[in-house]
């Protein structure tokens, strides 16, 4: 529907669209709710186990395909404003790049500075050297809270061997000269 004033008008009948998503949305928590049946409950001194997390996740998801297929049932919505597919494609291609340097064993920082530039970039920000060095700090300090506070594993490429290395290092024991 064209509108000639260049404001949108609304539509009435259920939104297809919106209800597709909705059914996308259930599909997915129906996914996350299985995924957390196959995980089991987690020690039996425990009521918290490792399904929790992909419970609330599927919990969450079920809410709001809930809430937006009633929505899109109900009509009334707004015509789409038109959209350009150079931003998404900026950002699948940063995850692309991501993917491969992970696949390359290049690291979790590098692959994170990349992303970050990329999103920086598709959102109309033309400073990439800035970008990468904020986006280096960035993964930096998730890299050092994942690995050494939570003590999970991110992939590690050349850069973060020689930082491990260098924290092991630095906080190793002295040993007294005798």
């Amino acid at each position: 529907m064209n509108d000639t004033t260049g404001e949108n008008r609304e539509r009435t009948g259920p939104d297809i669209a919106g209800l597709c998503i909705s059914a996308a949305l259930l599909g997915l928590a129906a996914l996350c709710l299985w995924d957390a049946w196959e995980l089991g409950s987690g020690p039996s001194y425990s009521r918290v186990g490792p399904a929790v997390a992909a419970e609330i996740v599927a919990f969450g998801l079920g809410v709001l395909a809930i809430f937006n297929a009633v929505s899109s049932w109900r009509g009334g919505y707004v015509e789409a404003e038109p959209y350009d597919i150079a931003p998404v494609a900026i950002i699948v291609a940063g995850f692309a790049v991501l993917i491969a340097i992970i696949w390359l064993d290049g690291g979790f920082i590098p692959g994170m500075m990349v992303i970050f530039a990329a999103t920086c970039f598709a959102f109309g920000r033309r400073a990439p050297v800035t970008d990468l060095i904020v986006g280096f700090v960035l993964a930096l300090l998730v890299y050092l809270i994942f690995t050494k506070l939570l003590t999970l594993s991110l992939p590690a490429g050349p850069f973060e061997t020689l930082l491990d290395q260098t924290i092991r290092d630095l906080f190793a024991p002295r040993q007294p000269n005798t």
